[in-house]
C-alpha cells in the first residue's frame, strides 16, 4: 500500500482529495491535517507521500515542505497549487518538491500521480508547467545546470531524457535494459554533473535541451513510473 498524508487547511479540500485516492486499492490515506500540525503529523505516520498545498494562512507550505525535506528518510512530497501561486514554485522546487498538481487536478491522475511520486519519478501538472519553468530558468542555478548538459556522456544525456519522461529507476532500468544499481549510479552522476540538483530539475532541464521526445505537459505531467521502491527527493 502507497501511503499518503494530506496538508491542506480547507477541510473541504482534504475530504475531497482523502475520497479520490481512497478510490485507488492500492493507497491509503493515513492522515490529513492543515498546516500548523503538518510536521508533527508527517512523523507520526510516516506517509511514503504527502500532498501539501503551497500556500497556507497559518504556516507557509515552503515552511513545512523545508521541515520535511530536512527530516530522516523523508517521504515524497508534491505540491498543491493554484494559478495564482506562480511566485511560489520556484521556491518549492529548490526546496526539493517532487512534483506540482493543480487543486482541481482530474482524479484519475491524481491516483496515477501519487503512484508516480511513489515509485521515485516526478509530477509536473500542466497547468503549472510553463510557471515552473519560467521560475527556475530565472535562476542562476539553471544556466550552470545547462551548461553542465554539455559535458554528459552520451548515456548520461539518454538517462537525462528518461527524468524528463518522470520516469523512476526500475523504469529506467527496464527502458536501457540495464541493472538498476547501474542506473542509480548514472542517476547520482547526472544530478552531481548537473550541480547537484533534484529529479525535478533535472527533468525540466531536459525538456529545455530538448531530450524529451513529449514535454512534461504533453502526457498529463511526467507521467509513467507505476509503484515501486520509496526513494527520497534528494537522493537518486
Amino acid at each position: 500500500m502507497i501511503r499518503v498524508a494530506v496538508v491542506d487547511d480547507e477541510q473541504l479540500v482534504r475530504s475531497g482529495l482523502r475520497m479520490i485516492l481512497g478510490t485507488a486499492p492500492d493507497i491509503e490515506v493515513v492522515a490529513d491535517c492543515g498546516g500548523g500540525e503538518a510536521v508533527a503529523t508527517v512523523a507520526a505516520h510516516a506517509p511514503d507521500v504527502v500532498l501539501l498545498d503551497i500556500r497556507m494562512p497559518d504556516v507557509d507550505g515552503l515552511t513545512v515542505l523545508r521541515a520535511l525535506r530536512a527530516a530522516p528518510d523523508p517521504p515524497r512530497v508534491a505540491m498543491l497549487t493554484t494559478f495564482d501561486a506562480e511566485e511560489y514554485l520556484a521556491a518549492a522546487l529548490r526546496a526539493g518538491a517532487a512534483g506540482f498538481l493543480l487543486k482541481d487536478t482530474d482524479p484519475e491522475q491524481l491516483v496515477r500521480a501519487v503512484r508516480t511520486l511513489a515509485g521515485g519519478g516526478s509530477v509536473l501538472d500542466p497547468g503549472v508547467t510553463h510557471a515552473v519553468i519560467g521560475g527556475y530558468l530565472a535562476a542562476e542555478a539553471e544556466s550552470t545546470a545547462a551548461e553542465a548538459v554539455r559535458g554528459l556522456t552520451p548515456r548520461e544525456l539518454e538517462v537525462l531524457g528518461l527524468l524528463g519522461a518522470g520516469l523512476a529507476n526500475p523504469q529506467i532500468a527496464e527502458r536501457m535494459g540495464l541493472a538498476p544499481s547501474t542506473v542509480k549510479d548514472h542517476v547520482r552522476a547526472v544530478l552531481g554533473k548537473l550541480g547537484g540538483i533534484n529529479r525535478v530539475q533535472a527533468a525540466i532541464v531536459a525538456d529545455r535541451a530538448g531530450l524529451v521526445t513529449t514535454g512534461p505537459g504533453a502526457r498529463g505531467g511526467f507521467p509513467g513510473a507505476g509503484p515501486g521502491g520509496r526513494t527520497g527527493d534528494g537522493r537518486p
